[in-house]
């Protein structure tokens, strides 16, 4: 009894739910199973979980001298649901608190003046730290960023941005803008339906998720093109239609900041760098990209206030002169990937999140001074040239204090993909 009763009180204290500890006790009962058995179960579980299979570890070994009227073996999935109630339902609360936060934050300048300094960096953070915390999934992601395109992607960058200079330049502003609103309109129903989908499937069936509708073109049925939605995916666009509608008929300041939350969002949510190297080397190649750009031409501040596209959050000012406040989307999400990296760093070593702590507040500290100094100079800065500083050198100095260097380093995601992708394998054979 002494290895039930001690995960029976471990979960009690866990505030675990009645019918879990019950279908966890009645694993305990099962027959012709070892001992060994349930460790070479917790052994092929996916590294995301370490310290739980740790503490499980611990309470087995602790009672092996009287398992054996309890010899039991966990499949790989009730493991799977047992971890993911203890770590992902916490980080899934802290999520839900900074949607609701970022929610009211955005719809506060309606009914009440805010500080336009404090409003623009209350908004980036709230927006790094929910993309960061939809970004941690069960599993990793399967493509990841090479050194390769972080390198390329400043020159890619700068391609994209002079040809917009050069369209605003010698083309009609207004005809630009009427192409680029129409692409936006169809990336923007889509990216908010993506963002908006978890908190609308809480209120639909089941089903309503698992059942694929498959959707062919009516008249080039010979291009064979097919598109893949579920019911709950076209309820979750009805609302992303209207506010790109919204957006597209009076280009409004909230239904701008909207879209571009979702942007931000998503961005930070399906991006991966795949290792801190990379991320190293995209933030550096950006940090010359936004200095140059900025500085010592006039491309980026020229493309900034005549490109009318949810690229960039606006945020009501005080000032008659300077009605809106600019953030671009840029300065949230190349270092909102980097953020979101730290965090599946940590959860992927099963230990408190205290690298993303640091890579967030070094995101705060470097968007606090970017304003700081736009406002003593008075003149636009290059946002990156304070956060990719700020980001990069708190999370070395945590790392160079701790001793892991090393760790931090050679971690890649795309190997933590194939292990886990083996684990799965092996689990689904076993459950067989």
């Amino acid at each position: 009894m002494k290895t039930a009763d001690c995960l029976c009180n471990h979960l009690h204290q866990k505030r675990w739910t009645k019918r879990l500890q019950l279908s966890i006790l009645d694993s305990f009962s099962s027959e012709g199973t070892r001992h060994e058995q349930i460790v070479l179960d917790l052994a092929i579980s996916p590294s995301i979980y370490l310290r739980q299979i740790d503490f499980l570890f611990s309470i087995f070994f602790a009672a092996k001298d009287s398992v054996s009227s309890y010899q039991a073996s966990f499949t790989y999935y009730l493991l799977k649901s047992l971890i993911c109630s203890s770590v992902v339902v916490t980080m899934k609360n802290a999520e839900r608190a900074a949607n609701i936060a970022l929610a009211g934050l955005t719809l506060a300048p309606l009914v009440v003046k805010v500080d336009t300094n404090l409003n623009v960096v209350l908004t980036a953070c709230l927006t790094v730290f929910v993309g960061c915390y939809r970004s941690v999934k069960p599993t990793p992601p399967s493509e990841t960023m090479s050194n390769e395109h972080a390198m390329r992607f400043p020159l890619v960058g700068s391609a994209m941005l002079l040809s917009l200079f050069l369209l605003f330049k010698f083309l009609s502003k207004d005809l630009v803008n009427a192409v680029l609103t129409g692409y936006f309109f169809i990336l923007g129903i889509i990216a908010l339906s993506a963002t908006l989908l978890p908190a609308i499937d809480r209120f639909l069936p089941n089903k309503w998720n698992d059942d694929v509708i498959i959707w062919r073109l009516p008249y080039f049925r010979s291009l064979d093109v097919t598109f893949e939605f579920t019911r709950s995916q076209v309820v979750a666009a009805i609302p992303g239609t209207f506010f790109c509608a919204w957006y597209a008929a009076q280009k409004h300041w909230l239904a701008n900041n909207i879209l571009g939350l979702a942007f931000c969002i998503q961005g930070i949510e399906m991006l991966s760098l795949g290792s801190f190297k990379t991320g190293a080397i995209l933030l550096a190649g950006l940090f010359v990209y936004d200095i140059f750009w900025v500085f010592f031409t006039p491309v980026m501040v020229s493309v900034a206030k005549s490109f009318d596209a949810p690229i960039k959050l606006l945020f009501p000012s005080r000032i008659a002169a300077r009605p809106f406040s600019m953030l671009g989307l840029g300065d949230i999400v190349i270092p909102g990937i980097f953020v979101a990296l730290a965090l599946r760093f940590d959860v992927s070593r099963g230990r408190e999140s205290h690298y993303f702590k640091s890579a967030f507040l070094g995101y705060t500290v470097g968007l606090v001074l970017t304003i700081v100094v736009m406002n003593w100079f008075q003149a636009a800065q290059p946002a990156l040239l304070y956060i990719v500083p700020g980001v990069i050198g708190f999370l070395a100095a945590h790392c160079l204090w701790n001793g892991e260097v090393k760790p931090l380093l050679e971690f890649d995601e795309s190997k933590t993909a194939a292990i886990t992708s083996g684990e799965e394998t092996i689990s689904s054979k076993k459950v067989e």
